[in-house]
């Protein structure tokens, strides 16, 4: 996978069933360019649904894997099928060197300028800042005044209300967890509902650069 072609929005589905996760890839139908979707690795058989959705929607969603925290989680994440790999932390080399040589793209975490610093010298694809709310929208342009502009990632906290915000302060990317769907939507498997929430993200941003 290409940096590139990475969506601007990702969906972070945490402890979702495969019903549930199986309900917002449907939902995606004619808006696949603009989200992809990683299944955290603490959910109950994520490996397994990791790979049951990349055989399903993988030629045309993408989907990878999150809370990534060593060597061994990235190798069994790609192995599922995974084609990015989030954490909620540094990665190690070993883990930045092994992503790179299986082509799948690496997103570690940071919160400090000398942590994103590193991560993207040592190789990251995209660096995520988490949690983006801690460190407010104005972080993210901040950090680039020095560093200059970066492919950066703002998780934790980042809602349809919200996003707009940390955009035009030069995030590139957003992961959206609990703060994009309704629960009940979710619950019930409504695959327009979910859908129309997705709409409705993208037209919260309407005009505002990458």
């Amino acid at each position: 996978m290409k940096i590139k072609d990475y969506p601007r929005f990702t969906i972070i589905m945490r402890g979702y069933t495969f019903q549930q996760a199986d309900a917002i890839l449907k939902a995606m139908e004619g808006l696949e360019k603009n989200f992809a979707v990683e299944m955290t690795l603490n959910t109950p058989d994520a490996l397994q649904q990791i790979r049951q959705l990349t055989e399903k929607y993988g030629d045309s969603i993408y989907i990878g894997a999150g809370t990534v925290r060593s060597i061994k989680d990235v190798k069994e994440a790609i192995h599922a099928g995974a084609q990015f790999l989030l954490g909620p932390h540094i990665f190690t080399q070993e883990m930045l060197d092994y992503a790179k040589q299986h082509q799948v793209l690496s997103v570690p975490a940071a919160m400090t300028p000398s942590e994103i610093d590193e991560m993207f010298t040592r190789g990251a694809d995209i660096v995520k800042v988490f949690p983006a709310s801690v460190v407010t929208p104005r972080f993210f342009k901040d950090v680039q005044a020095p560093l200059g502009k970066l492919p950066l990632m703002g998780v934790g906290g980042i809602s349809i209300e919200n996003a707009q915000s940390f955009l035009s302060n030069g995030a590139s990317y957003l992961g959206l967890g609990s703060g994009m769907f309704n629960k009940k939507d979710l619950d019930d498997l409504a695959s327009e509902k979910l859908a129309k929430s997705m709409r409705k993200l993208i037209s919260s941003v309407e005009g505002v650069g990458v």
